[in-house]
């Protein structure tokens, strides 16, 4: 984490359970926007609360036939007329302030959960589905921006055109501001009535919401698949009935807040009826001059109108309070990658050394690997086979420092995999996975990502290395091409050589490679097993294949079975001993 991104996780932590204060928390070294935001507020706004006075003062000098009333009048309306030009540079200044604020926290809080999703421990994150971490960072922290937006302006405004109006009227009649009082018990139960039920729909409605985007993002992926084996009727089935659950979530959510505004609403013109007719009376006793009968019913018209502004407020507010909540639960989240404190492995030879190794996925005692005794001298190349689910990518994980062992001990150098900050050691990695991870780019931005100060010599060698020449030299923009989302515009084994020539470029210690050469045709898997052999020979490398061209040159394949090392050995002399490695060849 960083200083920038501290005052959030310290918010969660100090205000456990109580959203209101975890947001007033953001907003730590930012109050002052605030203050200035709510000065040039009560300037800019000023006219809304003059107005009343001075239609009252010329009214009343008109009815009590004032002479001097044509200087009055010119007055009262230069006054105004002076406050409403202030307003235009005022307001300026006023969103100013309190927009610096709210996007300030906004940029932050998403900042903030992208520092704790590259921290998550890898195998936890894997249960959370990138639909509803994507929600998470776009929906819920534009639901807390409109929530700090009303609770830090909207909330301030309101309060301030109250206490105006409240003040004003008390000063020239306590019986009509008793009168004004009145309503507030009345408005503080509706906001009872209505609280709980519009907290429990924000919430329901917003689990569907990320319900639905985690879904979302499994149908885009799977379209290729659905319409290969004709299921386009059951998926849209599928879509359609999670469709239906955001829609009879929303219909009830806005069903009580539509009921709740309605309330409102009628409570509050019954309420502006009544002091019309109250202070008429008074007027007509002589209690009050006519004038003031248009101030009180101006003031309490805006009373009426902020107060029912309020309670409008709640559902927003109730929703924006929720999305704090779900923002929480990435923040909060406890299994994280702890590097802070730990020794910097420095620069490694790549010597690994597993001692009785067992490991079982988080939350669960049944072991994956059990008892794996495995020294490997730097630059020797490993080859893991086994049957599907038999573990190799588990080690592969482990190797990596994707997990740590349950029981026994991993050693990298004699160093103990768990006491290194890893990112020391995995930027000496390269991983090439079974499935090409490519972002939206070119094909250099793709080599390159991650890597500094590269040569274009370099980058060529990688490219004859890696097998791609021949593929960007069919390209019309070459290097330059733009591969598309997710690589889309390339084929698996385009986009598997080009993932390949990402490991190579960072000349890595250890290489690891899992399926690497799967997506390609056997003319272009010779080209890459002959790159690998090359880079093999320089560095210390893990490889999970299936493929005889990939594992035969190994300096030892190591056979898996039901998570532990069946047999050990050459190629030749496993095929001789004809054990569980013979039979799987056989059976190939």
């Amino acid at each position: 984490m960083n200083l920038e991104t501290d005052v959030y996780f310290e918010s969660y932590e100090k205000h456990k359970g109580n959203p209101l204060m975890v947001l007033l928390g953001f907003y730590k070294g930012l109050y002052l926007n605030f203050f200035w935001s709510t000065f040039f507020y009560i300037i800019k706004h000023s006219p809304v609360w003059v107005l009343p006075i001075i239609t009252a003062n010329i009214i009343n000098n008109v009815t009590d036939k004032n002479p001097n009333v044509m200087s009055v009048i010119a007055l009262n309306v230069g006054i105004m007329v002076f406050l409403l030009i202030l307003n235009v540079p005022m307001n300026y200044l006023h969103i100013h302030f309190k927009s610096r604020a709210i996007r300030k926290v906004e940029a932050g809080l998403r900042s903030a959960l992208i520092h704790k999703i590259q921290v998550m421990s890898i195998p936890h994150q894997k249960d959370m589905l990138s639909g509803r971490l994507q929600s998470k960072i776009i929906r819920d922290v534009e639901a807390v921006e409109t929530l700090s937006s009303q609770l830090f302006v909207s909330l301030i405004n309101i309060g301030i055109n109250i206490g105006v109006a409240l003040f004003v009227t008390v000063s020239r009649s306590l019986v009509v501001f008793l009168f004004f009082l009145f309503m507030v018990p009345l408005a503080a139960v509706l906001v009872v009535a209505f609280k709980k039920p519009i907290k429990k729909h924000n919430q329901t409605f917003r689990k569907e919401m990320e319900n639905t985007s985690a879904k979302v993002m499994e149908m885009v992926q799977l379209v290729p698949v659905t319409r290969a084996h004709g299921l386009e009727e059951e998926e849209i089935t599928r879509m359609d009935s999670q469709v239906d659950l955001i829609a009879q979530a929303g219909y009830s959510l806005d069903i009580i807040q539509g009921n709740f505004g309605a309330v409102s609403w009628a409570f509050f013109q019954i309420f502006q009826l009544l002091c019309l007719a109250f202070t008429s009376v008074l007027a007509v006793k002589g209690s009050v001059q006519v004038g003031d009968v248009v101030l009180y019913q101006s003031y309490f018209t805006a009373i009426v109108g902020h107060v029912s502004s309020l309670l409008n407020l709640l559902p927003v507010i109730s929703k924006g309070l929720e999305s704090v909540t779900s923002i929480g639960e990435i923040l909060q989240f406890s299994h994280v990658e702890e590097n802070e404190g730990k020794e910097d492995i420095g620069e490694i030879e790549g010597e690994f050394d597993l001692q009785g190794v067992s490991y079982s996925y988080p939350d669960s005692e049944e072991l994956i690997l059990h008892d794996i005794n495995l020294f490997v001298k730097p630059g020797e190349t490993i080859a893991f086979v086994g049957e599907s689910g038999a573990g190799k990518s588990t080690i592969m994980n482990l190797l990596v420092g994707f997990g740590f062992p349950k029981n026994g001990k991993l050693l990298i150098d004699g160093k103990d995999i768990t006491s290194v900050n890893l990112g020391s050691y995995r930027k000496q990695l390269a991983v090439v996975p079974q499935q090409t991870i490519l972002f939206s780019g070119t094909i250099r931005d793709n080599i390159l990502y991650g890597t500094t100060g590269v040569t274009e010599e370099q980058l060529q060698k990688v490219i004859d290395e890696s097998g791609l020449r021949s593929v960007i030299e069919k390209l019309p923009d070459g290097l330059e091409t733009m591969v598309g989302e997710h690589g889309d515009k390339l084929s698996g084994g385009q986009k598997q050589r080009i993932s390949i020539a990402r490991a190579l470029i960072r000349e890595p210690k250890v290489i690891l490679l899992d399926e690497a050469t799967s997506a390609l045709d056997s003319i272009s898997e010779r080209e890459v097993s002959y790159a690998l052999d090359k880079i093999s020979s320089r560095c210390t490398t893990f490889i999970v294949a299936h493929r005889l061209a990939t594992i035969k040159e190994a300096d030892r394949i190591i056979v898996i079975d039901g998570g532990t090392i069946a047999e050990s050995g050459t190629f030749k002399e496993l095929m001789q001993k004809k054990g569980l490695f013979y039979q799987l060849e056989v059976s190939r």
